[in-house]
């Protein structure tokens, strides 16, 4: 028994021996031979390049965007990994995944409207009226191009941040071209579509709306937003500011874009046309002044941020040096309704961001491209008015379009006199206001 036990073990041992052997073998025929490992990856790289030319239609245009990218990734390093062995000889395709002929033209044989809006952040009805208004210009400055297809690219880029090559290959153009319109369709936008900027043209339906809001004689909200930039020339964590004015339904009624982070609040708004349109020309805020219960007269103003200076015309909140004086309750009503206001500014940059990804708050703009960067902002705020105006809804937000507040210290100057006395005045109103409700 003792010696059949033993031979038993014995065999035993002799057959995990050989399977470890075998095990070590076998991992040592694949350390020395990577074509092996190699081919799997290309063969899978290849089958996700096969689905998504057959899919690229059926696919969100997000989604197939990141499949391309990670295919394009992907040949990359194996083109790195294989010249490591220059024995090797595996074919293996380096560009792009090819997209059968234009897809943009297969796009429009058979949509539906939900596909429109995820491809161009618009209704397809939305889309030609635009095209309507644009297609003079384009027409004009590059004919070679028809105006549907330019408009669609550039669309299509300020939509998904995609890139020039991704573009190009969606739309049937070269790289080159694929910038070239982009502009020329920014430009388009900027010379035909700027009555949109409602601040000169439409001020009556501007105050009427802040008055269902109890902000009698407002005429808009004035606050920052920043983007930014992926290099150090305004510092480590510089960016772009834009300075903005929106109404009461979230339109942008005058944009100011590109000033450095290192430049003051206080000297962006006195280099503003708004500014200028102000204290200087008298064009703007000249209406009538609305008077309230106690017989007090309400010039026409706007609520601007606590880094702004007080003026007029520009009210911001009250402030306390002293964190032990408390507020009055008239001016606890005036902040109350000053910071719901303010929220106008973030949401409608937030709405910006959502619905234009080249825009979005994760994204960092490269040094060479960053003299352009206002343009484009100014471009997206024109066509997110004219989609509001096409009753377009607005996309999904996500965490990145969340618009974080810009960290600006409060302005620490004197209030202007007169601002004062209408502060005071609008907050008593406010305060009785809110004490009927």
């Amino acid at each position: 028994m003792a010696a059949g036990g033993g031979g038993g073990n014995s065999s035993r041992r002799k057959t995990l021996s050989g399977t470890k052997r075998k095990g070590k073998k076998s991992h040592n025929l694949n350390h020395r031979n990577p074509e092996n490992l190699i081919a799997i990856i290309s063969q899978v790289n290849n089958t996700a390049r096969s689905f998504l030319s057959r899919n690229d239609l059926t696919l969100l245009p997000s989604q197939s965007l990141i499949l391309e990218s990670l295919i394009s990734s992907t040949s990359l390093s194996l083109s790195i990994i294989l010249s490591l062995f220059p024995k090797h000889s595996l074919p293996l395709t380096l560009s792009p995944p090819p997209l059968p002929e234009c897809w943009f033209r297969r796009f429009l044989s058979g949509t539906s409207d939900s596909q429109w809006f995820h491809a161009f952040r618009m209704s397809k009805a939305s889309f030609y009226s635009l095209l309507d208004l644009l297609s003079p210009s384009l027409n004009s400055s590059i004919p070679q191009i028809a105006p549907d297809c330019a408009l669609a690219a550039a669309i299509f880029r300020l939509a998904h941040g995609a890139t020039y090559g991704a573009v190009a290959r969606r739309f049937g153009v070269t790289p080159t071209e694929a910038c070239r319109v982009f502009f020329t369709v920014c430009k388009a936008v900027n010379e035909n579509l700027g009555y949109l900027f409602e601040l000169r043209t439409d001020s009556e339906r501007v105050v009427v709306g802040f008055g269902f809001s109890s902000l009698p004689n407002c005429f808009g909200v004035l606050g920052l937003a920043k983007f930014g930039i992926g290099h150090e020339l305004l510092g480590k964590n510089g960016f772009l500011m834009v300075q903005a004015l929106v109404d009461s339904e979230g339109r942008f009624l005058d944009v100011s874009a590109g000033w450095p982070s290192t430049m003051k609040p206080e000297t962006i708004l006195h280099q503003s046309k708004l500014y200028v349109g102000v204290e200087d020309s008298k064009e703007l805020l000249q209406g009538p002044c609305y008077k309230i219960s106690d017989g007090c007269l309400i010039p026409q103003y706007i609520l601007g941020d606590s880094c702004f200076p007080l003026l007029p015309w520009l009210l911001t909140p009250y402030n306390r040096v002293n964190e032990e004086d408390s507020f009055s309750s008239a001016e606890r009503a005036f902040n109350c309704a000053h910071s719901n206001a303010m929220g106008l500014v973030g949401d409608a940059f937030a709405r910006l961001r959502a619905r234009w990804q080249l825009l979005s708050g994760t994204r960092k703009w490269k040094q060479e491209c960053v003299e352009y960067l206002p343009f484009v902002i100014v471009t997206g705020c024109l066509l997110h008015n004219f989609l509001i105006k096409c009753n377009e809804p607005t996309p999904d937000k996500d965490a990145s379009c969340v618009e974080k507040q810009v960290d600006i210290v409060a302005f620490d100057g004197m209030g202007d006199e007169s601002a004062l006395s209408i502060r005071d005045a609008l907050a008593l109103h406010l305060s009785r206001v809110s004490q009927r409700k």
